[in-house]
């Protein structure tokens, strides 16, 4: 029985069970098949006080209050006797269950069957001791987990496991804090995606008469071994003099913030990565540094905001916009030579990317803490462009105290912020697919928050090691797409984006027709079969709208109306109905949350429209100023 369930295990779980060669656990069997209970021989302590009560008592809470929950997450495993029992229930698609003491598994696997529900991955066992983000994300980005995220709750099993008090807050915090992340991921405000696309649409004249990405890695990929990435927090301050000495012997990455930081101290970045759409941090480039701009690459992502870059081109600063690879629209699009760039949650996140598809073998983090210093303070001392909010801490200091994580070192704890905590997980997940290429990533920032998979390492000892040569610098020059080039990218984008506005209007028209007869559909019910046919209907629309090949370009606009939908809808799905009225009330909400949602749809696939309307004019204006406007009439 133990070898057929650890063989159906299709974790490395298996090999750690298999590795245990006997259990402190005594196993008690009652006259009842299911009267099983188990004895820690080490502290004389039960699992259970009743095995048969405290079984029952949870399965009746669960058939009562949780019966349509298509995931379940408990922690302690006991005799598991619950999960085969809860499993029965075709409407729990999953259960997934965190144990620390793994003796009790085996123990509990050598009693019953549990192979069917884990070769099924109906049961899913989480070791909490080999738990590390990458598993988390996973979990959490699947389904049906992500789609039932505003369900999630963590059952105890039973009082025993009372004793895994602090594993259990740091379960269930890991929990709270990845399926957030995996909402977020999801996108959540569909203004946020228009800002983006209509800034995208606006820039193109810009982006496509400067050096694309492709030529920038066919040029420039393998030219050095060593990158430094250059961020803001509070500890940038003291590593700056060892920067400016080893500065020609590593390639410098630097965050836009950092950018008139490294001026003031006279130290040339190679690149200065720029990622937000906002208009403050336009505010970074208002400035003249003369020649100390010379030989620097500025590389924004598509949708910046357009003041960043009216403030580069008044210094005739090199610059390049590049197209992001979680970005459907700009697939849609087809300039395929100014992609694509993972970008991730922050600047710093983009800038390792960039790092990593140069080439660079070693990735060295400087002022990423990730963590307010011990006085409070959000960023370095020469941290400047703020507004008052920013200048009095008012926007960093709102997270101040709601987030712990474990400090740089592991000596104890820093207090983090939750932006932070999503860069810090980003930054987690890249490290471990930098490393599978061999690219190792050194956290030499001596200060802030552990960031886990990375080298925690001194600066000055990291530089002493890794940068003992001169580089070649400028690196070589990037040239501008010839004038014909130009002229065909331009009069393609144009073709595309009057594709996706001709799209937004015949979406519309056959949705608005739908919208009508759903809404007199659902005035005129009268009984159960009007109320299936009707859900029927909303299914199909729904088919339709969540088909991405149908929607791709509009995927940025309406997927976070589409997920949020969900997310919500999962409260509803998860309601019980305990009688006739209940079934056919839970039915009527169920159709008229459609037709809201279906309302929302048209207005945002409007409004998408409209922004392309508005914003392709300059891309119009340029094609007609070079004698192309018969081209696009």
């Amino acid at each position: 029985m133990l070898q057929k369930n650890i063989k159906s295990i299709k974790t490395k779980l298996s090999e750690t069970l298999s590795a245990i060669k006997k259990s402190k656990y005594k196993i008690i069997q009652g006259n009842d098949s299911l009267d099983i209970n188990f004895l820690n021989t080490q502290d004389n302590t039960l699992i259970y006080k009743n095995p048969l009560d405290e079984l029952n008592a949870m399965l009746k809470i669960y058939n009562e209050k949780y019966r349509l929950y298509p995931v379940l997450y408990f922690y302690g495993f006991g005799n598991g006797i619950l999960y085969k029992a809860l499993l029965q229930n075709p409407h729990h698609k999953i259960i997934i269950v965190f144990e620390k003491d793994l003796e009790i598994i085996h123990s509990a696997f050598s009693v019953m069957d549990f192979s069917k529900e884990l070769q099924e991955a109906r049961l899913v066992i989480a070791d909490t001791n080999t738990l590390n983000t990458i598993d988390y994300e996973l979990m959490c980005k699947q389904q049906p987990m992500l789609n039932f995220a505003r369900t999630y709750f963590l059952e105890l099993h039973s009082d025993y496991y009372e004793r895994y008090h602090d594993d259990v807050l740091i379960i269930n915090n890991n929990m709270l804090e990845h399926l957030k992340k995996a909402v977020l991921k999801c996108g959540n405000s569909p203004l946020d995606a228009l800002q983006g696309i209509e800034q995208f649409t606006y820039n193109l004249p810009k982006m496509l008469t400067h050096p694309n990405y492709k030529e920038l890695l066919q040029k420039r990929k393998n030219l050095s071994d060593t990158a430094i990435i250059v961020s803001t927090g509070p500890s940038l301050s003291k590593q700056l003099p060892l920067l400016k000495q080893y500065a020609n012997k590593a390639t410098i990455f630097c965050a836009d913030s950092a950018y008139p930081i490294l001026a003031k101290h006279n130290i040339k970045p190679d690149y200065v990565i720029s990622l937000e759409r906002i208009k403050l941090t336009s505010e970074f480039f208002n400035n003249d540094f003369g020649d100390f701009d010379k030989d620097i690459v500025f590389i924004l992502k598509s949708y910046t905001h357009p003041d960043t870059i009216k403030h580069l081109d008044s210094n005739n600063r090199n610059y390049m916009l590049v197209l992001a690879t979680e970005v459907k629209f700009l697939y849609f699009m087809q300039l395929h030579s100014y992609g694509y760039l993972g970008t991730g949650w922050s600047v710093a996140n983009m800038a390792s990317n960039l790092a990593f598809d140069l080439g660079h073998k070693n990735i060295i983090l400087i002022g990423q803490d990730l963590a307010y210093s011990e006085s409070g303070v959000s960023h370095s001392n020469d941290y400047t462009y703020l507004t008052d909010s920013y200048k009095t801490k008012k926007y960093y200091k709102r997270d101040y105290g709601k987030y712990e994580c474990e400090a740089y070192g592991g000596k104890g704890v820093v207090q983090s912020s939750f932006a932070w905590i999503l860069f810090r997980q980003n930054f987690e997940s890249d490290i471990v697919y930098f490393n599978h290429y061999n690219t190792i990533v050194y956290n030499c920032t001596e200060g802030g928050a552990r960031i886990a998979g990375a080298i925690e390492k001194p600066f000055k000892q990291i530089c002493e090691k890794l940068l003992t040569k001169e580089l070649k610098k400028p690196f070589t020059s990037l040239e501008n797409p010839t004038l014909n080039k130009q002229n065909e990218l331009m009069l393609k984008a144009h073709t595309k984006i009057k594709k996706s506005i001709s799209h937004c209007q015949n979406l519309n028209k056959t949705f608005k027709e739908q919208l009508i007869n759903l809404k007199q559909s659902y005035q005129n019910i009268q009984t159960q079969e009007d109320l299936n046919i009707l859900i029927k209907c909303i299914d199909e629309i729904k088919s339709s709208i969540e088909d991405k090949n149908n929607i791709q370009e509009l995927y940025e606009t309406l997927n976070p109306l589409l997920m949020q939908f969900e997310f919500n809808l999962a409260k509803i799905y998860v309601l019980n109905p305990i009688n006739e009225d209940d079934v056919y009330n839970k039915s009527l909400l169920w159709i008229k949350e459609h037709i809201d949602w279906l309302e929302l749809i048209i207005a945002h696939i409007d409004a998408h429209e409209q922004t392309l309307h508005k914003s392709i004019l300059p891309l119009q204006e340029t094609i007609i100023q070079r004698g192309y406007g018969h081209k696009i009439k």
